[in-house]
């Protein structure tokens, strides 16, 4: 079944209704969807509507936004219930997303000498009842610079920027609890994005020549795949294989690696908004027997 299972709509930081990418999801031949927008589920109960009425499977999800230390290290979860587990895990990001906001405007504003407010970066946050995203504060920034917010976020937000804060956040064996204590299935977004560099090793990674990058970055793959052999340990459900990003080696090598630890092999474009090499449906997936039967079977599916 043709499938695209992240994507991200107004109530992250996405720029488009769960029912308009319900529409551009059917346009782009996909048969099933999910809209896994950050730290909540508020657009589920929309995307599955709109899902029956394009004809389409509708997968619950959301994107757990987790970090170990300073590596980010997102766990997608499908099948997830709104229940107290996950009532209790939502008050925490709202608090946390706050204090994080809040820290990274006073960061940046030093650093840049402007001044920009909480009311300028609320302007951005459609959704008050999901939590501050840092996209929310990354484009606040961005109106009043004139810049664009991709490459804003990488030189100001990201980590070994001035203004980057991992405040507030959960681990990854965290978000596997959670997702499982509210009945989902876990499964490691992007591995291919996993940097598992220190400040300091990001700061010289930047700075670095191409020789220099590759040490880091052999560095890094190391300390990657030695989490996510924990992460398997602690009871990952699945890897996203099939990612925009990834390149046709690692894609291969993922897929190797859920085969052989019995995980499933999941995909998605990480869609947010028209206009990005993130798009729609693309690369393309198709889930297998077994992974169509699980994701047909958890609730929120049609």
């Amino acid at each position: 079944m043709r499938a695209d299972l992240h994507m991200h709509s107004v109530w992250s930081d996405g720029l488009h209704t769960p029912s308009e990418l319900a529409k551009m999801a059917k346009a782009a031949g996909l048969e099933m969807f999910s809209v896994t927008d950050h730290d909540n589920m508020g657009g589920s109960a929309e995307g599955a509507e709109a899902a029956r009425r394009e004809g389409l499977h509708y997968v619950r999800g959301w994107e757990v936004s987790a970090y170990r230390g300073t590596d980010k290290i997102h766990v997608l979860g499908y099948g997830c219930r709104e229940d107290a587990a996950y009532e209790k895990f939502l008050a925490e990001r709202f608090e946390g997303g706050r204090i994080r906001a809040e820290k990274m405007v006073a960061l940046a504003n030093a650093h840049l000498g402007v001044n920009v407010t909480m009311d300028d970066v609320e302007a951005y946050h459609v959704r008050k009842t999901s939590p501050l995203h840092t996209m929310h504060v990354v484009r606040a920034y961005a109106e009043k610079l004139g810049a664009d917010p991709g490459p804003l976020y990488g030189e100001l937000f990201a980590l070994g920027g001035p203004a980057f804060v991992a405040d507030c956040r959960p681990t990854p064996f965290e978000a596997i609890e959670v997702i499982h204590a509210t009945g989902g299935i876990a499964v490691l977004a992007h591995p291919g994005r996993i940097f598992c560099l220190s400040v300091e090793e990001m700061l010289a990674w930047r700075a670095g020549d191409e020789r220099e990058r590759e040490r880091l970055d052999a560095i890094g793959t190391a300390r990657r795949d030695s989490v996510i052999d924990e992460l398997a340990e602690a009871g990952l459900d699945g890897i996203e294989c099939t990612y925009t990003r990834h390149t046709v080696t690692e894609t291969r090598e993922f897929l190797a690696y859920t085969a052989r630890k019995g995980l499933y092999a999941t995909g998605g474009s990480d869609f947010h908004a028209e206009g990005s090499r993130n798009v729609i449906g693309l690369p393309l997936f198709e889930t297998d027997g077994a992974l169509t039967k699980l994701l047909l079977g958890l609730e929120g599916s049609v």
